[in-house]
């Protein structure tokens, strides 16, 4: 559960009670920084990229994130920087052989860079840098507009960007999975307000990823054919698309 703390204004000496904003992990679980109450506020005057981001650990699966810096507007206009505990990695037992397993294709990559999310028009722009970030090659808008969001293509990919506040339905994944099957591609949904349960369900049985855009601009898988894209990136060109039954 987020974590509240008293803070006070240093300009103002005004009383709040700040939360912690809980976004979702890549695995589902509500994940939020720990606050450090025994530290005090201080105003954010000056705004540095590396210091907007933190990394968190996700205390259900224990991966690490970058989420946004907390941070309280005052009243009196000052913006405060809500101090945290800095997650660190956990220790290597002594215990277990030095020798570790090969990493997974999504640990060879380096990290997603957020991009805050604010207009539609970022919202399509982090669809296309995660593409980008999959391995995916030659990104553009879609030839064919969708039904409804703005489309992007890639070598062998159709996607659907939906900045919309409506959760997608089965009809937009439908319409997606059809067209991609015309073009002998595979497809990608990426949706700032979710899901319906019957769009996932459909969505499972057909083999199409579906990824939400949270607003610290990380995609976030929210099925099984998502988390697996996630982890394996772009297919190989020369397989072709991915069978959407596996």
């Amino acid at each position: 559960m987020p974590e509240s703390v008293p803070v006070r204004c240093p300009a103002c000496r005004r009383e709040h009670v700040y939360t912690a904003p809980a976004y979702p992990c890549a695995c589902g679980a509500p994940t939020a920084p720990r606050l450090d109450p025994a530290a005090e506020p201080a105003p954010a005057a000056h705004r540095d990229w590396d210091d907007e981001w933190l990394t968190v650990t996700c205390g259900a699966c224990g991966r690490l994130g970058q989420w946004p810096h907390p941070e309280l507007g005052c009243s009196c206009g000052t913006v405060l920087r809500i101090p945290v505990r800095v997650s660190r990695p956990p220790a290597a037992d002594p215990r277990t052989p030095a020798t570790a397993p090969a990493p997974a294709p999504e640990a060879r990559r380096p990290a997603v860079r957020p991009r805050a999310i604010r207009t539609a028009r970022d919202a399509v722009t982090v669809a296309a840098l995660y593409l980008r970030w999959l391995g995916y090659r030659d990104i553009r808008r879609a030839d064919q507009r969708p039904p409804s969001g703005i489309g992007l293509a890639a070598r062998g990919l159709l996607a659907q960007v939906d900045p919309t506040v409506r959760p997608a339905a089965p009809r937009d994944v439908e319409c997606l999975w059809l067209t991609a099957m015309t073009e002998s591609a595979d497809c990608a949904y990426f949706s700032l307000a979710g899901y319906t349960d019957e769009a996932r369900t459909g969505a499972s049985a057909l083999g199409v990823p579906l990824f939400v855009l949270d607003l610290t601009g990380v995609p976030q898988p929210a099925n099984a054919p998502a988390a697996r894209l996630h982890t394996e990136g772009a297919p190989d060109p020369g397989n072709g698309p991915r069978d959407a039954r596996t």
